[in-house]
Parts: structure tokens; C-alpha cells; sequence
């Protein structure tokens, strides 16, 4: 049995080193046989032109052809995409803008105007109060001033001066002016 096992191995050995040659002897020679090669072109050339064929037949059904329906998949493809990015634009600009975070920016500017109101009407303020105080002071002085004089023309011995200071103290203009509130207070 051993021998018979040994001359099957040394068979096979053989012909698989042997057939290999063989073969590739047997392809090289195909392929460069004019008559094959010629006709393996021939039968790419029908391919093709039955492809085309097809086309122009589908093209006259007004059928899409399997190139068309590819390039309407690439366009709309593109589409989509483009279409997510408006997406995510319109996303981004309705989270920036929702109603909570414009009134909360509002609200901010709201309180520095508010801030900077006050300020401006404390300076403003400051300085009328020093106008008002001289204005004051010089009303003051004119109704001091004429009240001396009146009490000096009751009291006797008046002077022409004095007279006139009285006089002037009781007409009715040197009482309203005395009277009225400084400018920028009501």
C-alpha cells in the first residue's frame, strides 16, 4: 500500500509541475493569436454599441437610462446636503434669537441706560443747584434789602433811597420774581 500511495504522490508531483507550464504556454499562445484577440475586441465593440443602443431607445421612450437616474442620485444628493447646512444656519439663528435671550440683552441695556439716566440728571442737577443757590442769594438779598428800607419808612426818619426800596419790595413784579422757583425746578 505504501508503494501504491507513493507512485499516486510522485504522479501528481508530476503533472502539477508539468501542467503548469503547460498551461501558461497554452494562455500566452491564446492571447497572441490575432484571431482571438481580434474577436474579443469585436465582442467589446457590440457591447458597447448595444449599450449605446439601449440608450437612444430608452432616450425615445422617454425612459431614464441607468447613467441619468445616477447623476439625478449625485444632484439630489448634493441638495440634501446643502440643505442640512441651511438647516443648521436657520438652527443656530433661532437659538441666538429666541425671546429669552433678546429680552435678556434688552433688559441689560435697559438697566445701563437707566444707569447712565441717572448719572447725567445727578451732574445736571449739581451744577443748577449752584446756579439756583446764587439766584437765591441775590433774591434774598433784594427782600432784605427792601424790608430794611420798609421797616426804616415806619420807623420815621426815611430816606428817598430807602422809600424807593420799600416801594419796590411791595409792587406786585419784585414779589413774583422773589417767589418764583429757580430754572429747571418745578
Amino acid at each position: 500500500m505504501s508503494d501504491t500511495g507513493n507512485v499516486a504522490k510522485n504522479l501528481r508531483e508530476r503533472l502539477g509541475g508539468n501542467a503548469e507550464d503547460r498551461l501558461g504556454r497554452a494562455l500566452s499562445d491564446l492571447l497572441e493569436n490575432p484571431l482571438l484577440t481580434g474577436a474579443i475586441r469585436s465582442a467589446f465593440d457590440a457591447r458597447e454599441k448595444a449599450a449605446q443602443a439601449q440608450e437612444v431607445a430608452m432616450g425615445a421612450l422617454n425612459l431614464p437610462s441607468a447613467a441619468d437616474i445616477e447623476r439625478l442620485t449625485r444632484r439630489l444628493r448634493a441638495v440634501s446636503h446643502r440643505l442640512e447646512g441651511i438647516e443648521d444656519g436657520v438652527d443656530r439663528l433661532d437659538r441666538a434669537l429666541t425671546p429669552s435671550g433678546v429680552e435678556a440683552r434688552l433688559a441689560a441695556i435697559e438697566s445701563q441706560l437707566a444707569q447712565l439716566s441717572e448719572k447725567v440728571d445727578g451732574a445736571l442737577r449739581g451744577a443748577s443747584d449752584g446756579e439756583r443757590a446764587g439766584a437765591r442769594t441775590a433774591a434774598t438779598d433784594k427782600q432784605v434789602g427792601a424790608a430794611k428800607a420798609a421797616k426804616a419808612a415806619r420807623g420815621g426818619g426815611q430816606t428817598a433811597k430807602a422809600g424807593k426800596a420799600a416801594k419796590a419790595a411791595k409792587s406786585p413784579g419784585a414779589r413774583s420774581r422773589a417767589n418764583r422757583p429757580a430754572p429747571g425746578k418745578a
